[in-house]
């Protein structure tokens, strides 16, 4: 696809736990076709480093990149097997990157996970960061925006905050699992929430089984 032609989703990977909901939204985008800009903050690398050991690195994004989407929610490596060529990363420092404008095309942004920190700065503007920066840009070119919030308890300030986002356009996403759709393995309950982010952004996936109205249907 050439420059000119692509549109890709702005995904945004802050500080809170939960990379691994990272990863699988990053999967479930590629394997739909879909482009993908890649900021990873700078305290989200300390969160995958000890979530995963993966120490993410720009000179070396690709191969991290690689290693982290490989790697299954409960720790194990070469569990998948992910084409990156459909990704651009971009430093979480460069403010002059292409998604820090609102000239640069995009179809939205997904913020995964979305820590209380990124929540506050993006509900108020500072834009002290490429990812921030990104968010604002999505909000005010009514782009498609979903933040999946990563913490609990939430104070009212947070909440006030996450208020704030939804009146501005954004969809509050809580990185909550369900159990309706016959979970087994730590990575189902991981896909799930994937799942709704992609729904929220309108990407089409399998990642997990959807209700269909009947009790028990699971186990069955």
């Amino acid at each position: 696809m050439s420059q000119q032609q692509r549109r890709p989703w702005i995904v945004g990977v802050s500080g809170a736990s939960g990379t691994p909901f990272a990863a699988a939204v990053l999967r479930g985008l590629l394997a739909a076709g879909e482009s993908v800009d890649l900021v990873v903050s700078r305290a989200s690398r300390l969160t995958l480093l000890d979530e995963t050991g993966i120490a993410f690195r720009d000179a070396h994004w690709q191969e991290d990149l690689r290693s982290w989407l490989a790697r299954g929610a409960d720790g194990k490596p070469h569990t998948f097997d992910v084409d990156i060529d459909g990704v651009r990363h971009w430093a979480a420092g460069d403010l002059a990157a292409g998604p820090s404008s609102g000239s640069y095309p995009a179809k939205g942004m997904l913020i995964v996970p979305a820590s209380t920190a990124c929540v506050a700065g993006v509900a108020l503007g500072l834009s002290k960061d490429l990812l921030q920066r990104a968010a604002s840009v999505t909000l005010k070119e009514r782009r498609k925006l979903v933040v999946a919030v990563r913490e609990t308890p939430l104070s009212g300030q947070t909440l006030r905050q996450l208020v704030a986002l939804d009146e501005a356009g954004a969809v509050v996403l809580p990185a909550s699992p369900a159990f309706y759709a016959g979970a087994t393995h730590i990575q189902d309950l991981v896909d799930f929430v994937a799942g709704r982010v992609l729904d929220a952004a309108g990407v089409p996936h399998q990642l997990y089984r959807r209700w269909e109205g009947e009790l028990g249907g699971s186990r069955h």
